[in-house]
């Protein structure tokens, strides 16, 4: 995962992070319910996933001041 990350901000493809990361978001919300299984080790996988996700997308962030927040 940290590698595709890493891809996508070298060419700052947000949008391929932002799909990436709502496509996590939505394993993750598919995970928490599971029964008849512990789903812990991927629930905590899927976490991590994110974490490096928005850490891309942060990456990716105009400098404070630049643009409006709403502008990015």
């Amino acid at each position: 995962m940290e590698l595709i990350v890493a891809g996508y901000v070298k060419v700052k493809d947000r949008r391929a992070l932002a799909d990436l990361l709502a496509h996590r978001r939505k394993v993750l919300g598919e995970l928490e319910p599971v029964s008849g299984i512990d789903p812990a080790n991927a629930i905590r996988a899927v976490q991590d996933e994110i974490a490096i996700i928005e850490a891309g997308i942060d990456e990716l962030k105009p400098p404070p001041g630049t643009l409006p927040e709403n502008e990015f």
